[in-house]
């Protein structure tokens, strides 16, 4: 049941607010004044709240202000027999969902109500959207290595530096990645993922740029590319030693001038995007062959990061192993599978050459083909890792 606080020193406008809201299914609370309303709200979890303007103590608008600074979720609608376009315009820029007239007309006040508890459900329900994919991402470990890189992480994701993301295929670079976006000022924007690698050469430039209709024989129509689309945001650019010599180009272009130009397109477009690349090649080696470029490799590596092979984390395998047990019950509705001493020294004793991402198969494929629990015969049976 939704939860309302009514804020204000008349008590005929409060009994009245009750006594309709409560006909509605919705649980009432009163406040007497603004010190009084602040104190409620500061107690207890309310999902609305009607505030008067004009009362003795503490007015509404500064209960909205100090309110919004204890940063709940709580959607305030603002009333007032003195009001005006100003002060209401005033209310919404300090966070107010509603302005609403004394006295209030009743289907304009139910209409608000019902339209600021869908906004708190949105609220809430992103907040738990948020808090999974904040989850999904989550990397996993205590071993020294990865000790490093978190540290790492957490001295670069505020600023606005460049990540050069290094390690070989399965080892979590695009967890990195999604962490430096979740710690940086710009977690609330967008975070736009290329694989350069599964993009073929000829494409590459309008899937990262756009392109103009009539640009090439099936540009029917205009195109936004992913540094458009990270506007504001971040761009994650997996594999980017896949990237063509032609498309590297352009990409240097965008770091050192802030602008693209699409396919086909004669417009500057300014661009504020934060760049971070991941690749499992030596670029440096890379370059040696004329294979990419030197310039864009100095831009791209300002800070980089080297998230280590599995076989050199094998303390981590337990911690891994639980977390996949758990995610894959979730997945699956099912109990999770307890695993044995004996089968996980085995799992801990290869060597990974898939890294995490190989093990995280593997889990699956034994919770898959085990009973209840996963022993050590069932690993030299189904795991495949001898």
């Amino acid at each position: 049941m939704a939860k309302i606080l009514i804020v204000d020193d008349e008590q005929s406008i409060r009994s009245t607010l009750k006594e309709i809201l409560e006909y509605e299914n919705y649980e009432v609370d009163q406040a007497k004044d603004g010190a009084d309303g602040l104190d409620k709200i500061q107690k207890g979890e309310y999902d609305v709240v009607l505030c008067d303007i004009k009362m003795p103590k503490m007015d509404g608008m500064e209960v909205l202000e100090k309110a919004m600074m204890l940063g709940k979720d709580t959607q305030f609608i603002m009333v007032s027999a003195h009001g005006n376009i100003e002060t209401a315009v005033d209310a919404t820029k300090k966070g107010a969902f509603d302005f609403i007239e004394k006295p209030p007309e009743l289907n304009r006040l139910l209409l608000s109500v019902r339209n600021a508890l869908d906004k708190s459900n949105l609220v809430t329900e992103t907040k738990v959207l948020r808090k999974r994919v904040s989850k999904k991402y989550e990397i996993i470990g205590e071993s020294e290595a990865i000790g490093k890189v978190n540290e790492t992480i957490g001295k670069v994701a505020p600023t606005e530096a460049r990540v050069l993301i290094t390690g070989p295929n399965g080892s979590g670079k695009e967890l990195v990645a999604h962490q430096i976006h979740q710690q940086s000022s710009r977690a609330k924007s967008p975070f736009i993922e290329v694989n350069c690698a599964a993009i073929p050469g000829e494409l590459i430039e309008s899937e990262l740029f756009g392109h103009e209709k009539g640009a090439f024989t099936s540009a029917h129509k205009q195109r936004i590319g992913k540094f458009e689309q990270a506007q504001g945001g971040m761009i994650f650019l997996d594999e980017i030693g896949d990237m063509s010599l032609a498309a590297q180009a352009k990409v240097l272009r965008a770091l050192q001038e802030n602008r693209i130009t699409r396919v086909g397109g004669d417009k500057d477009i300014k661009v504020d995007v934060r760049v971070v690349a991941a690749t499992n090649k030596d670029l440096k080696k890379a370059i040696a062959n004329n294979e990419f470029r030197e310039d864009l490799y100095h831009r791209l590596s300002v800070i980089i990061v080297n998230v280590p092979p599995l076989k050199n984390r094998k303390d981590d395998i337990p911690l891994l192993t639980d977390k996949f047990l758990g995610d894959i019950a979730q997945e699956y509705g099912t109990a999770k599978m307890e695993i044995t001493e004996s089968a996980m020294e085995r799992l801990m004793a290869y060597d990974w050459t898939g890294n995490v991402r190989e093990l995280r198969n593997v889990i699956e494929r034994l919770v898959i083909m085990s009973d209840k629990s996963i022993d050590e015969d069932q690993v030299k049976k189904y795991a495949e890792i001898d």
